[in-house]
């Protein structure tokens, strides 16, 4: 008897459906999946044939086909593990039950419970959108899978107790959706503001990046607090909303980073990859292609340490992403497109002992390593960069003063302000944030007082700035003027803006 059990694959950040064929035939007792599947597919016949048993039932000695279709997409993962067994129960009759209208998800155990899947909220959005009304996943997913409304999800915790529900000998579990979604959030792991001393600049150059989306990069001496001022830049950015939330969700679950016990993710990532990280971890890639760093950045910050000694390579391999806010991976079965709309922010030292410049150690680099370690950091890459602001040495007495400085809850309150703007500004429209505009939208809505022309006219000159970096200055300087609550680019703004361009050691 033939039997027919829809489930789904994952491609990129997207689902597909499963058409799971199982047919036993006679012949000699084995088990063939057919249909592009991956070694972990293919593994699935013994996982299948102990889960079976495990739950009372009987795994027929016969020749039993499985066919995964579409058969010219790569089938991935153990997700396959549940519809193939029901598919195999049906088609030996041993179970009777009409599946038309049920999704499967699901890896199995020896003993028959349900495992966690990765990919879980993408394919249950896959069967709502497709007209699926019921979906079955594992009840450890249960709480993820219920951020998708308007479809009937059925958590189940083992085989057997799947067998019951079809044969109708017990009730639909009941599903408890997660009620405690929020923005209001406590944020765990992040700096606050007010516990850095001094370094009063570079806290304002991150509020101006946090309010526009601004990328940043930090130069200074070793022990200045680079790091640190990073790590708290999550603490101000604006709450996620639930539309973010799920995005970043999707790319989380589908990577299998997303914890058991957090359904969805409330809080902006922060991604701190190492130097050594290769090209594939850092943009994404792989024979089944997965998010990389900068799409695990989503809607957060993806913070490069020691900047300069990423790879050439990466670091230009980063440039087409800021620009785009995705990234296109191409490989010999299609293409597969992640999201990447991140704050890039960078933490360097001046030079290789990293002294150069400051006043209480000696530099004992040559003028010559310093130039090209500086240079390590191409023209093309600075110009992407929005915000270039050297940290100094802290004084003694800024360290031991007992005064707090201004928290991170009160800094946050002018962010959102400012974002609540642009996102007034930019309604209808698919950008956010000021960072987000192409030449066209920084023509209509960059209103430049006469003073300020002037002085942009002179900085352009003076400073022999690209096109790009004149629209990046005009860009940072409509931020600022957002924060000033103003609707006009005034000269202090530009002004401000002007100096955190990058300067380079000749």
């Amino acid at each position: 008897m033939l039997a027919k059990v829809r489930s789904g694959a994952i491609v990129g950040l997207d689902g597909v459906i499963v058409e799971v064929e199982v047919d036993i035939l006679s012949g000699l007792p084995k088990v063939l999946i057919v249909g592009l599947p991956d070694t972990a597919v293919e593994e699935s016949s013994e996982r299948v044939r102990s889960a079976i048993h495990n739950s009372g039932g009987t795994f027929p000695m016969r020749r039993v086909v499985v066919n995964l279709a579409p058969a010219d997409l790569k089938k991935a993962g153990p997700a396959y593990d549940l519809p193939i067994a029901v598919g195999i129960l049906l088609s030996s009759e041993q179970l009777r039950a009409d599946v038309e209208n049920i999704m499967f998800l699901g890896e199995l155990s020896l003993d028959g419970t349900l495992r966690h899947t990765n990919g879980v909220l993408p394919l249950v959005a896959l069967a709502h959108d497709e007209g699926i009304p019921n979906i079955i996943v594992p009840e450890i997913d249960a709480k993820e899978a219920g951020l998708v409304d308007g479809i009937n999800i059925i958590p189940i915790s083992s085989l057997s107790q799947l067998i019951n529900y079809l044969r109708g000998d017990i009730p639909a579990p009941a599903l408890v959706k997660d009620t405690a979604i929020t923005n209001s959030v406590p944020l765990m792991n992040y700096t606050d503001m007010e516990d850095i001393k001094g370094q009063e600049h570079v806290k304002r150059a991150l509020e101006v990046a946090a309010a526009g989306g601004h990328n940043m990069v930090m130069s200074g001496p070793p022990g200045s607090g680079k790091t640190l001022l990073a790590r708290a830049l999550p603490s101000i950015l604006p709450p996620m909303t639930n539309d973010e939330s799920l995005e970043v969700t999707k790319i989380y679950s589908v990577s299998g980073l997303l914890p058991a016990d957090t359904p969805m993710i409330r809080q902006r990532p922060f991604r701190s990859p190492h130097y050594t990280i290769s090209n594939a971890g850092l943009v994404g890639g792989g024979h089944f292609p997965k998010p990389g760093e900068i799409s695990l950045s989503h809607k957060g910050v993806l913070f490069l340490d020691e900047l300069p000694e990423f790879g050439h390579s990466l670091l230009e391999v980063l440039r087409q992403p800021l620009e785009d806010k995705m990234v296109t991976i191409s490989r010999a079965q299609g293409r597969v497109t992640f999201p990447s709309s991140f704050m890039l922010v960078g933490a360097m030292n001046p030079c290789p002992c990293g002294y150069y410049g400051d006043p209480f150690h000696k530099c004992t680099c040559p003028q010559s390593i310093v130039s090209r370690y500086q240079r390590r950091i191409s023209g093309p890459f600075i110009d992407r960069v929005d915000i270039f602001v050297e940290v100094p040495h802290i004084d003694y007495e800024k360290l031991t003063d007992k005064r707090l400085g201004e928290s991170s809850a009160k800094v946050q309150e002018r962010v959102t302000a400012a974002r609540e703007r642009q996102l007034k500004r930019f309604k209808g429209m698919r950008f956010t944030s000021n960072a987000e505009m192409t030449p066209a939208e920084i023509r209509d809505f960059c209103h430049v007082e006469d003073s300020a022309q002037s002085l942009l006219q002179a900085a352009m000159k003076q400073l022999y700035l690209s096109a790009r970096a004149f629209h990046r200055i005009l860009k940072l300087a409509l931020t600022i003027a957002d924060l000033d609550n103003c609707d006009t680019i005034k000269a202090n703004h530009i002004a401000e803006a002007v100096q955190y361009r990058p300067r380079r050691t000749e």
